[in-house]
């Protein structure tokens, strides 16, 4: 039987407000005495090297907590022998830890085996201490699909066992199939809320509650043009805001403070937002997006993406399939593409007008 903890998901497009959420429930795991691991998964960067500064940092609080009892040792100590270990098999975990090794425990390189019992050591450590490890895990589509199915097993088997660590993680929308595929088993482990856009009450709510508190209202079709420009997307509904804000001489922001807004934040995002995503891609994956541009805001059959490009879908393939390990990309159904940027598309055409 499974212990009493969840492993939970958060997934979404971008700019839908996952790292915020994630970073909410941190702090509020912080402040109810958890012992909360933090890391930001980056694209090329093993697990192991991830985990082991932040494990440390955790493991060496609850032994300055502990009022009686070793584990928080001895959970240094093994993460001491995983390290060690692990620096022989993924060579980019530049990570010390001066405490030694505990012998026969997490050392053997094999990582499914290792971080089981890592993780296992570490959650005695703060159940030892009558509280619990959670961790907090964000862009976790970046991490690779064997590493993911280690963190899988050493979750599944340290619940099988009762033991209090759990993983709160936050990703891209492929992330459910890269852990069904990571793991037959892992779907019932997982509950997987999407994240998206605010629904027309909650982004007026966003728009108006913080105004009302300085005195100053939206006029109805200033707030139904925001809403059409943002799609509701929270991270839009920010920029269209505080730009409205900004340009509007006097109380309600109207229509016309919204236009000239709107060609504020558009330029802004195409400047930083957009822009710094674009500038990742190669000349291949430029036209790839732009050939799904074309097409509108998507999802597009892969097929109609090949033919926008003149050729075949099996010609683009590698391209498809790059542009999803860069988190541009996903698949909603099985041969469908769609941007997980929201508003890219109007980005793409101008940018790239051919």
């Amino acid at each position: 039987m499974d212990g009493p903890t969840a492993r939970l998901e958060r997934i979404g497009l971008r700019g839908v407000g996952k790292t915020v959420l994630l970073n909410r429930v941190r702090n509020e795991a912080d402040a109810r005495g958890f012992a909360t691991i933090i890391i930001e998964a980056p694209e090329k960067r093993s697990l192991p090297a991830m985990l082991a500064a932040p494990l440390r940092a955790a493991l060496l609080k609850l032994d300055r907590l502990a009022a009686r009892g070793d584990w928080a040792k001895r959970s240094l100590r093994a993460l001491g022998g995983f390290v060690s270990a692990m620096k022989v098999k993924f060579g980019d975990v530049e990570f010390e830890v001066d405490l030694g090794a505990e012998p026969g425990v997490a050392d053997t390189g094999d990582l499914e085996h290792d971080l089981t019992e890592l993780l296992a050591s570490v959650a005695e450590a703060a159940r030892e201490r009558r509280t619990a490890v959670v961790l907090f895990i964000d862009e976790l589509q970046y991490v690779e699909q064997d590493q993911l199915a280690a963190l899988i097993t050493a979750l599944h088997r340290c619940a099988q066992q009762w033991l209090p660590v759990t993983l709160m993680g936050a990703g891209l929308l492929q992330l459910v199939g890269q852990t069904g595929r990571a793991k037959s088993y892992a779907e019932p482990l997982f509950e997987c809320p999407e994240v998206g856009p605010l629904t027309a009450a909650a982004a007026y709510d966003a728009l108006q509650l913080p105004a009302a508190r300085h005195g100053v209202t939206y006029t109805e079709n200033a707030l139904k043009e925001i809403l059409r420009q943002t799609q509701a997307y929270p991270y839009f509904i920010q920029e269209w805001g505080k730009h409205s804000w900004n340009y509007a001489e006097a109380s309600p922001i109207d229509r016309a403070d919204v236009d000239a807004a709107t060609a504020l934040a558009v330029a802004e995002l195409d400047a930083s937002f957009f822009r710094i995503r674009f500038d990742r891609l190669t000349p291949s994956e430029k036209r790839y997006l732009r050939a799904m541009a074309e097409l509108g805001a998507g999802p597009h059959r892969s097929g109609d993406i090949a033919r926008q490009l003149g050729t075949k879908v099996q010609a683009v393939a590698p391209t498809r399939a790059a542009l999803i390990a860069k988190g541009m990309v996903f698949s909603p159904s099985h041969g469908d593409t769609g941007f997980t940027v929201p508003l890219f598309d109007r980005f793409m055409r101008p940018v790239m007008p051919h």
